[in-house]
């Protein structure tokens, strides 16, 4: 039997955790939603269940700071079992990027959403993004005697980064894809930061935009070959390019 995504929407505001749900279930078909609404019930339930990725709010009622209690049970639950991946949070809060954005990647969260500054396009993206990890790690457990990739299996003009191929057909991306990607595979094996794409791009120099094109990417190469997992998200760090999966 096929295995069913479930996904836990940690969020106190009725209105906004039904959206949340209907932004998920719309995302990808099949997927389960299980809705929390204050921290006593979402800790219960992520010892009991077993989610493949967590929407979180920060605050929660009259607790500012309930999903950082959160985040601190969910790490102290997965070092308890042995996973060292963890479990995937995406942080959608009001509150500042620019300040809780840093203390959610300390705490190991993988994205941060602030409330307002985004469209549904750009949740989705994200979520859709977090579950292909998530579908990655997991084919990666199950079949351990995948044969890896050819490393010189994609080739680029190094001088002008155009038309580049991969297993010997041609991958069709606009030119500021074209960027990105020569960008991380010349840095292949190394975390490239959004920092380093924001260099790259001429417009949209923020993080939905660079996931945008990296989205575009993939897809571009699984036309090509719908197998492809060669660029690695790195959770609130960037993108790298892998020589195996």
């Amino acid at each position: 039997m096929a295995h069913r995504i479930r996904v836990a929407v940690i969020e106190d505001d009725l209105p906004t955790s039904h959206q949340f749900k209907a932004w998920i279930e719309s995302a990808k078909s099949g997927i389960l939603v299980d809705q929390w609404f204050n921290r006593d019930d979402a800790e219960a339930a992520i010892a009991r269940e077993h989610y493949d990725l967590v929407v979180l709010d920060i605050e929660l009622g009259r607790e500012r700071h309930a999903g950082v209690a959160i985040i601190n049970a969910i790490n102290k639950n997965m070092n308890r079992e042995g996973t060292a991946s963890g479990l995937p949070v995406l942080v959608v809060s009001a509150m500042p990027a620019t300040i809780y954005r840093s203390i959610m990647k300390a705490l190991d969260a993988w994205d941060y959403l602030q409330k307002a500054t985004f469209e549904e396009a750009d949740f989705i993206e994200t979520l859709l993004d977090m579950l292909r990890v998530v579908k990655e790690r997991r084919q990666q457990q199950g079949n351990t005697k995948e044969l890896a990739p050819k490393a010189d299996a994609l080739s680029m003009d190094p001088l002008r980064q155009r038309t580049p191929m991969w297993r010997g057909q041609r991958i069709n991306l606009p030119l500021t894809a074209q960027r990105i990607l020569a960008v991380m595979f010349e840095k292949r094996g190394q975390i490239v930061s959004y920092d380093d794409l924001y260099e790259v791009v001429k417009s949209g120099r923020n993080r939905d935009n660079i996931r945008k094109h990296v989205s575009t990417i993939r897809d571009a190469f699984r036309e090509i070959d719908p197998a492809f997992e060669g660029i690695e998200n790195v959770p609130m760090r960037g993108f790298r390019w892998v020589e195996s999966a």
